[in-house]
């Protein structure tokens, strides 16, 4: 007897991989944007001077700052500026979607990332790169069996065999785990090219990132008089910030005098003003979950819309500034 339907399975181990040597890569360790060297566009909007002091108080105090970014973020160029920023003291716990740590990992390990998609996915050949699945997927295999988090599971691994890894000072993820920074990655499962492996491990991964949200929750808990910024995550950043919030007050932590920030190109005009299910803009995550419902008790929630290859680079001469005061 055939097996009943709702049980049948996809088989992946035959799927082909290619080497990503040779790759096109669209983004290189060549053209990433250097603070205090590159050339980027002043910005200037309403409130992010107030958004600057506020993450100098928070810093002053011992307060934490939570950053976390979208793919193309690394995408951007800007994985220095995340760096400078770290080492100039200004985040305390960095945090990303499973994209961004690929982005992050094939840098430090290629000098390269980003393939051209359109035209990769119509003959099935996109993201189908040995590297990057292999090491990737055995960094997050060997971590689960020694109770790693996903971002700690890929920064042993990177400092186990750094010789895969010439790019590495240009890796975020590691460059967190060096300073002693937690790095958290929160995965939905079958969205990352990695999963697409024959040897991707599901509940290796399940178990990775569970870990890293009890981490990523911790930091959220000790959020009162601190600072959440995100950078172009419209889905995975502001659902895993609204329910660690919830856990925290849940547990009695005092989380209301926050400030929280939206970066992204996109423009939601009066963001504080309310608006009905007929609104579009009423479904983009961000707005809800990071801008307006985390401060609704206290707080100060802010939007700003504008390139994260300018708006990246502000902020950090901003606070560079305002250190050297």
């Amino acid at each position: 007897m055939d097996m009943m339907r709702r049980k049948k399975e996809l088989d992946f181990s035959k799927i082909a991989l290619a080497s990503a040597k040779g790759r096109k890569n669209l983004v290189t360790t060549d053209n990433l944007l250097t603070p205090g060297v590159s050339v980027t566009e002043e910005y200037r909007a309403e409130g992010f001077d107030e958004l600057i002091g506020r993450i100098a108080e928070a810093r002053k105090n011992g307060r934490e700052v939570i950053v976390n970014i979208g793919a193309h973020v690394i995408k951007c160029g800007l994985s220095r500026y995340l760096i400078a920023l770290a080492k100039a003291g200004w985040i305390t716990h960095f945090s990303g979607n499973g994209a961004s740590s690929i982005h992050d990992f094939e840098l430090a390990m290629l000098g390269g990332t980003s393939e051209d998609v359109p035209t990769a996915i119509e003959d099935g050949s996109f993201g189908m790169w040995e590297e990057t699945l292999t090491h990737m997927n055995r960094a997050l295999n060997e971590g689960a069996k020694k109770g790693y988090g996903y971002g700690e599971a890929l920064s042993e691994y990177i400092h186990n065999h750094i010789s895969l890894f010439p790019h590495a000072d240009d890796c975020v993820l590691y460059n967190m785990y060096l300073m002693d920074i937690p790095a958290t990655y929160h995965i939905a499962l079958g969205t990352d090219i990695i999963h697409q492996s024959p040897i991707c491990d599901m509940s290796a991964i399940g178990k990775c990132t569970g870990i890293d949200f009890k981490r990523y929750a911790y930091s959220v808990s000790r959020m009162d008089g601190g600072v959440f910024l995100n950078f172009g995550s419209s889905v995975i950043g502001p659902e895993v910030f609204l329910k660690a919030l919830s856990i925290s007050r849940n547990l009695g932590y005092d989380t209301f005098r926050i400030t929280t920030a939206n970066f992204d190109i996109k423009d939601l005009g009066d963001f504080r003003k309310r608006i009905g299910y007929d609104d579009p803009d009423y479904y983009y995550r961000p707005r809800k979950n990071i801008v307006n419902r985390p401060v609704s008790r206290g707080g100060w929630g802010m939007h700003f819309t504008g390139d994260h290859a300018v708006t990246i680079p502000e902020l950090y001469r901003g606070l560079m500034e305002y250190k050297n005061v």
